[in-house]
Order: structure tokens, then C-alpha cells, then sequence
């Protein structure tokens, strides 16, 4: 009766915090509590696209293919990248893409006021380091990559529209120009509240800088139903049961610079972008999904809100899907 009258004291406490919050980031995240994967070699693919919440304008898409492994250890990227000594270590890469475009993608002028086309590639190297008996798990990735036509949002976009015999997008001629992504960010979370395997809520907090963009952002990330413990060693035995938990994320973020609405850092060509102090500094966002995992395959579908992120910007939704082999 104890840990029950706790599971509704905490659920209560997540829901006055959680609910006045709309939105989610506009970057994928591999490395949190609710997307652990409790094995040390795996590949994952995460789909992001605001299709599947029946619009197409701001952050439109985003994809992220990663692989986990040891072996990454090795890799010259993971060399530099600073972690805490820890029990469970694990080391890994993604390759990730984004798209941004204005509301009337069939119209070949700029839109003012609102959000300029854009589009993102990066080679991610990340290392996720967690500790059973403190509860904690840090993580650090650096990002490297380009911004702009080099990126293939146009081409990515357009061949996806022809597929699904959607209007085509006519502006992009006026997206953001070429420019280098080399970003730098960390991320701790630590566990606050837990019952067995079936109720979680940790706290967390990031910091990310770089030339795509710059911001630092706290949170709560709440998961309910039977899952692995996301803090715990990876369990081989846990494979052979089927997991099925609901997660909700949500963040504040103070943004003090974003190239894919200020245009690059270095070059400064860019036919249109959203001058600084139309920025919108304090962004709220939320997430939230459902998990299920049997032996070596996840499954994930989440839903994504954001608010505005200038001026005369709106609030933004997406949707997506995760699926994870273990190795």
C-alpha cells in the first residue's frame, strides 16, 4: 500500500509539472532514460516527420541512423569526448538529418515572418555513461557536419513528396546557405522517484554549443509500465520478456543561437533568416510515446509539441517511430 500511495503521489507531482508544458525538441534524441536500450550492441533508426500530425511547415523532418557498439571505442572521435568513470559504457554513431521549411512550401517567394527553409546533415560520435547505484547517467556527443544545400534537404524532400503525390516544394532556392556544423553538447539525468520496474522520474539538464546551435535546457523525463531500468547493467535475460511503458519529456530550453534560423555562423549570405532579437529565448517542449520491446527488437511511437521559437512564429507538432535490432 506504501509504494502505491507513492506511484500516485509522484504521478500527480509529474502531472502538474508535465501538463502546462507544449512541445518537443527539434533535434532527435538517442541518448535519454526512455530510449535506452539494455544491451551494448544494437542499431537503431528514428524517423521524425510532422506528417503524422497532419502538417508540413517549421521542423518538418528528421532522421537518425545509429549503431551501438564496443568496438566505437576505438574510434578517433570517441577519443575526445569527455565521460565519468562508470560500470556501463557505452560508445556509438549516427548519422542525422534534418529539414526545415516554411507553412506554403508551393510558393517560390520568400515567405516573411515566416521560418526560412533549412536543412542539416551531421556524423554524431556520442558515449552514454550510467551508474546503477547513484542513479545517474551522463552522456556527451560531438556533431559534425553541414548546413545548407549540401545537406539534401531539397532533394530529400521533393523525391518524398513525388512518392506520396504531394505538392511539390518550390522555395527552396531560398534556404539557408552552406555553412560547417561542428556542435559540442552534454547531457546528465538523474533518478528522483522509483517503484521496481514500473515507475521512473528523473530530472535532467543539458548543454549545447556550437556553430548549428547553442542552447542549455532542464527537465523531467517520467516512464510508467515494465521496462528495463534504464540505470541498471544491460540484461540479455530481458530480451525474452515483452516490455511495454509510456514516457512523457518535457523541457525548458534558453536558446541563444540557432542556425537554422539565423543563418550559419561563418557565412552570412543567406538570402533570408530571422534577425536575433526576434528570437524567442525561453522554448517550453514535450514529449511523449509509447515503448514496446520483445527479445532483440523496439518499437517506438511518440508525438512531439513545441512552442514558438520567434516571434511570429506558431506552436509546432511532430510525430515519429523508432525500431532497434540488438545485435
Amino acid at each position: 500500500m506504501k509504494g502505491f500511495v507513492m506511484l500516485i503521489k509522484w504521478c500527480f507531482v509529474s502531472l502538474i509539472f508535465l501538463l502546462p508544458l507544449k512541445m518537443v525538441a527539434q533535434a532527435i534524441d538517442n541518448t535519454t532514460s526512455f530510449r535506452n536500450i539494455s544491451s551494448e550492441h544494437y542499431v537503431r533508426l528514428i524517423y521524425e516527420n510532422d506528417f503524422f500530425t497532419a502538417s508540413d511547415r517549421d521542423y518538418t523532418q528528421g532522421i537518425s541512423l545509429e549503431i551501438v557498439s564496443p568496438g566505437l571505442r576505438k574510434f578517433f572521435l570517441s577519443k575526445i569526448l569527455w565521460y565519468p568513470q562508470s560500470k556501463t559504457v557505452r560508445f556509438g554513431l549516427s548519422l542525422e538529418t534534418d529539414t526545415y521549411t516554411p507553412n506554403l512550401i508551393d510558393k517560390t517567394e520568400i515567405q516573411y515572418g515566416d521560418r526560412p527553409y533549412a536543412s542539416d546533415i551531421m556524423l554524431k560520435s556520442f558515449v552514454i555513461a550510467t551508474d546503477n547505484i547513484k542513479g545517474t547517467s551522463f552522456s556527451s556527443q560531438l556533431s559534425i557536419g553541414v548546413i545548407g544545400p549540401w545537406a539534401g534537404g531539397k532533394e530529400m524532400q521533393t523525391a518524398i513528396h513525388n512518392w506520396i503525390a504531394y505538392k511539390k516544394p518550390l522555395g527552396w532556392h531560398n534556404q539557408i546557405k552552406n555553412d560547417v556544423v561542428l556542435n559540442y553538447q552534454l547531457n546528465f539525468e538523474k533518478r528522483i522517484a522509483e517503484l521496481t520496474n514500473n515507475f521512473l522520474l528523473n530530472g535532467f539538464g543539458t548543454a549545447r554549443v556550437g556553430t548549428l546551435n547553442t542552447k542549455a535546457g532542464v527537465g523531467m523525463n517520467l516512464m510508467a509500465g515494465a521496462f528495463h531500468p534504464p540505470f541498471s547493467l544491460p540484461g540479455i535475460s530481458q530480451r525474452k520478456k515483452i516490455k511495454l511503458y509510456f514516457y512523457n519529456q518535457a523541457a525548458v530550453n534558453v536558446v541563444g543561437y540557432d542556425a537554422t534560423l539565423q543563418g550559419g555562423l561563418f557565412n552570412r549570405s543567406s538570402v533570408y533568416t530571422i534577425p536575433s532579437v526576434q528570437l524567442d529565448r525561453l522554448v517550453f517542449q514535450n514529449r511523449y510515446g509509447f515503448v514496446v520491446s520483445w527479445r532483440r527488437i523496439w518499437a517506438e511511437y511518440f508525438q512531439s509539441f513545441q512552442t514558438r521559437e520567434y516571434d511570429s512564429g506558431i506552436e509546432h507538432r511532430s510525430g515519429g517511430i523508432q525500431l532497434c535490432f540488438v545485435l
